[in-house]
């Protein structure tokens, strides 16, 4: 029985070849990333702006439009409708109203009254101001907490090279994600900070991988040039790599497409933090080793020789 294989087992694509031009479109994309976070910048969901939410199961499938006129006609500011899985489950989300728990008890109540009888009201939950400047402390420290943990594993595991390399291109995938979550006007909430932890443990499974086949290769191949010593190590494991992420691409694709819109947001972050992850891996940790100095250490010798780009 034949294992399947996407790609050949003996490629010998020269990635490093083209890894001025990555590199030139990576710091594009992060530069642009940067500026999109600000302008327009990321729409933060009611987990980090406050406001009041409410999940409601509708006796019928509702007009939305008629329904967003309807209730912008309360006076509560800024009102947003969506379809919450089935068409009559409507998300409701009001602004936080000025005020304390009674002033964001009476907008329920006018919306209750606006909406009718005949409706489920499944939940209802408020978010204070406070709430929401913790969420965005802590969702920040978790996510830079990991880049840290990160580098101390890799600089431990490998060398500093390896450890300032994988580093980079975790805060590359993240920084891009960021960006296209800007583009996308997506909702940033406590789903989409989760799916970012993914995408920084799978980034550095990757890169980890592609490193590995490097320090072997380094070993075995004492008089390649690292140029070439790295173009190897890439096609090595890139048949692991395209199925691991075709695998995992595959699964996410279904669940985007019918696990309806609780997780909608954070399966679409997660596909697009395979891909970008995938790239970084072979275009982005792979040349930064080029670009810090890597050395490697000639056996026959017992010294260090520096090696250019």
């Amino acid at each position: 029985m034949r294992m399947l294989r996407l790609v050949p087992s003996n490629t010998a694509i020269p990635f490093m070849a083209w890894r001025r031009l990555a590199l030139g479109i990576s710091l594009a994309l992060v530069a642009l990333s940067l500026l999109l976070v600000f302008v327009p910048g990321l729409n933060f969901g009611i987990d980090f702006k406050g406001g009041i939410l409410i999940e409601v199961r509708m006796p019928t499938v509702p007009d939305l439009g008629q329904m967003r006129a309807q209730l912008s006609t309360l006076g509560l500011g800024e009102v947003e409708l969506q379809e919450f899985g089935d068409a009559d489950d409507i998300l409701i989300r009001i602004e936080r109203q000025p005020g304390d728990a009674e002033a964001q008890d009476g907008a329920v109540k006018q919306v209750r009254a606006a909406l009718g009888g005949g409706v489920d009201y499944r939940r209802v939950e408020f978010v204070g101001p406070k709430v929401s400047a913790e969420l965005v402390e802590a969702g920040t420290v978790a996510v830079l907490l990991a880049v840290v943990l990160m580098l101390l594993y890799i600089w431990f595991r490998f060398e500093w090279h390896f450890g300032v390399g994988a580093v980079v291109a975790l805060i590359h995938d993240v920084v891009v994600s960021l960006g296209l979550l800007a583009v996308s006007q997506l909702e940033f909430n406590l789903a989409t900070i989760a799916a970012l932890l993914t995408i920084v443990g799978y980034s550095i499974n990757d890169t980890v991988v592609v490193y590995d086949r490097v320090r072997e290769n380094l070993r075995r191949y004492k008089t390649m040039p690292l140029v070439d010593l790295l173009s190897r190590s890439i096609n090595d494991t890139l048949s692991r790599t395209t199925m691991t992420s075709l695998t995992t691409l595959l699964a996410l694709f279904a669940l985007f497409l019918f696990g309806g819109e609780v997780i909608r947001g954070f399966v679409f972050v997660m596909i697009w933090g395979i891909i970008i992850g995938t790239y970084s891996s072979i275009f982005v940790a792979a040349p930064l080793l080029l670009t810090l100095g890597l050395e490697r250490r000639r056996a026959s010798f017992g010294e260090a020789v520096e090696v250019s780009d």
